[in-house]
């Protein structure tokens, strides 16, 4: 068998086994064990044993993880029971994720959790793979979750059989600790954030980097050498930026391909990514995001999502920092280590500008608003255009307007770059969270040296109409105006809670719907592959007239449905050089694409 939990190869763990004797930790420690006999039948057996238990002990299912959205993860737990020893003890449920057990002593509660939820937000048990999100299937004891958390795996199919067996290493201030096929961690929050894969993929390393990188793959559709390339130049770029690594090792977990089932994209952790794309030419965009969230959300925190509370929504008024500047960052990374051409960077700044500008609720939803609604999300109708924004493609936007303005206002001296390195400094490294937008626009004064409090109260609080001219004139780019003939699908999806892409609404006028696709159809095939993440961006590169094929589910029926691409006259908005830009202008420019500025400049010139 081949279990993945984190850090690094077998081989190198066996030699470090037969030098390293285990210690136990001087807490308590609460142990799972999770039994995968039977992967077809999609259900994970637990054991959670709980020491020191005196009278009695209450424990909890989280009710969301992954993505703000309240998931209920109970909803998929059955056959809960507590034993003392032999002996069974009572135990009580008090709400829809919230047990109380009446006993003294070592307890262990034993519980079944049925998870076939493909995709990185998910869980699934299948014959082919285990991929957990641990939080989705690991109960807490919630006034116990500062204790050390050890989890180990039984039953694992003979049959998912590879080089190597199952090793774990993970460490701590207070030493090293290692098991065989056993996960140990400092706290109930770390275990959560640790993304576990069982099975047989590929995996190799990043070359040259001090703090080891280790890329485990399922999947087809990739090659080593074009994933190992892309992931080496985006990571190295990253690390340079901020000032070195924060972690002491770091994993991509990748389904790729025939791998990559579910909802596509990429969950960020503290010390790896789980990332699920078609195929690696889809890649390095979802990785340069997930790896910059190394810092900006895992480190770089907003104080309004610590601690973290599982029974209910956790509010912030920062997504469009934590995930937005994250995408700027995305794109950033892409321009600067080459892997798009300047003309790439621009098209997609004109998609986010002209996906905001095609959004009614974009006149009357501000981006802080956006992020507090996020919670939403799981709602169909709320995504709609007349309903909200993204704070993730508004976000990536302000960034690239703030990135301008600190360097107008520095002559280039000073840049958005320097922003994220004093919250990396004055935030993540002392351990503390910011406060919100505060110290987000508290920062970005300290390093522009002058006021941004109209800019946050009219264009992040608020939702005036952003100057993006104005703004981008100062980089030497225009935005263009134009009314073009664009492709049309003919009906809204969405991802619904289980991250299956939905039929929203369709057209009646339209090609779909008189190919036969309704409102409410599960697409569950795209051209013979996997949906797009965004079907906005997928259809902005087609045009009318293509034939668009998917396999859809109703009422539990498969079907197939093929149609044409329908047309409409729709204003389009490109973002363009300025060909006679003022001298500080080009700098600017210049030193968004390559990530430097004047200081910079000059020191690389001389």
């Amino acid at each position: 068998m081949k279990l993945y939990f984190r850090r690094f190869s077998a081989a190198f763990l066996f030699a470090c086994a037969l030098l390293v004797v285990f210690v136990a930790p001087s807490s308590a420690t609460i142990r799972y064990e999770i039994s995968i006999a039977h992967p077809e039948n999609h259900l994970f057996h637990i054991a959670m044993t709980i020491p020191e238990v005196r009278n009695e002990v209450e424990i909890q299912m989280p009710a969301w993880n992954a993505l703000y959205q309240i998931r209920d993860f109970a909803s998929h737990v059955q056959q809960v029971s507590a034993f003392v020893g032999d002996a069974k003890v009572p135990i009580e449920k008090l709400d829809k994720q919230t047990w109380l057990i009446h006993a003294t002593g070592t307890v262990t509660v034993r519980y079944v959790t049925y998870w076939d939820d493909p995709g990185p937000f998910g869980t699934q048990l299948n014959t082919h793979h285990a991929f957990i999100n641990p939080a989705m299937i690991l109960m807490y004891v919630p006034d116990r979750r500062s204790e050390y958390s050890g989890v180990s795996f039984v039953d694992v199919p003979s049959t998912w059989n590879n080089e190597t067996s199952g090793w774990l290493m993970r460490n701590f201030a207070s030493g090293v600790f290692f098991g065989i096929g056993d996960l140990v961690e400092p706290n109930y929050d770390a275990l959560v954030d640790s993304p576990i894969e069982i099975g047989n993929f590929q995996e190799f390393k990043l070359p040259g980097f001090k703090q080891e990188i280790s890329v485990v793959v399922d999947g087809d559709h990739w090659t080593e050498a074009r994933v190992s390339s892309e992931l080496e130049r985006i990571c190295k770029y990253e690390i340079k930026m901020m000032g070195g690594a924060p972690y002491p090792a770091y994993w991509f977990i990748l389904h790729i391909g025939k791998g990559a089932e579910g909802a596509g994209g990429g969950m960020e952790h503290a010390d790896g990514t789980a990332i699920n794309v078609p195929s690696d030419d889809q890649l390095a965009g979802v990785a340069a995001h997930e790896f910059f969230h190394l810092w900006n959300v895992k480190r770089i925190r907003p104080a309004s999502l610590e601690p973290v509370d599982y029974t209910k929504e956790q509010y912030t008024r920062a997504l469009w920092f934590a995930e937005g500047v994250t995408s700027t960052y995305g794109d950033y990374t892409l321009v600067r280590t080459g892997l798009w051409s300047k003309q790439d960077f621009y098209d997609d700044l004109g998609r986010q500008i002209d996906t905001l500008e095609s959004r009614p609720a974009d006149k009357w939803q501000s981006v802080e608003q956006s992020s507090l609604d996020a919670w939403l999300e799981k709602y169909p109708w709320y995504n709609g255009p007349d309903f909200s924004i993204s704070y993730y493609t508004k976000g990536q936007v302000l960034g690239d307007l703030l990135d301008i303005l600190i360097r107008d206002h520095t002559n280039n001296s000073k840049s958005l770059d320097d922003v994220m390195r004093y919250m990396n400094d004055e935030f993540a490294k002392k351990h503390r969270p910011y406060r919100d937008n505060l110290d987000i626009r508290l920062s970005i004064e300290k390093i522009a040296g002058g006021s941004f409090e109209d800019f946050f109260r009219q264009y992040i609080a608020g939702a005036d109409p952003v100057p993006y001219q104005q703004i981008l004139a100062l980089a030497g780019l225009q935005l263009n105006e134009a009314q073009v003939n664009r492709a049309t699908l003919g009906f809204e999806a969405d991802r619904g809670t289980g991250g299956a892409l939905v039929a929203q609404s369709v057209d009646p006028s339209s090609t779909a719907w008189n190919a036969g696709l309704r409102p409410g159809d599960t697409i569950a095939s795209w051209n013979g592959g996997n949906p797009p993440r965004y079907a906005a961006y997928w259809v902005a590169r087609r045009k009318s007239g293509e034939t668009l094929r998917l396999g859809i589910l109703r009422n539990g029926q498969q079907m197939e449905i093929q149609f044409a691409l329908g047309e409409s006259l729709e204003t389009h908005w490109t973002v363009t050089e300025d060909p006679h830009p003022n001298e500080k202008a080009r700098r600017i420019r210049e030193g968004i694409l390559k990530g430097e500025t004047q200081k910079q400049a000059g020191a690389a010139g001389r």
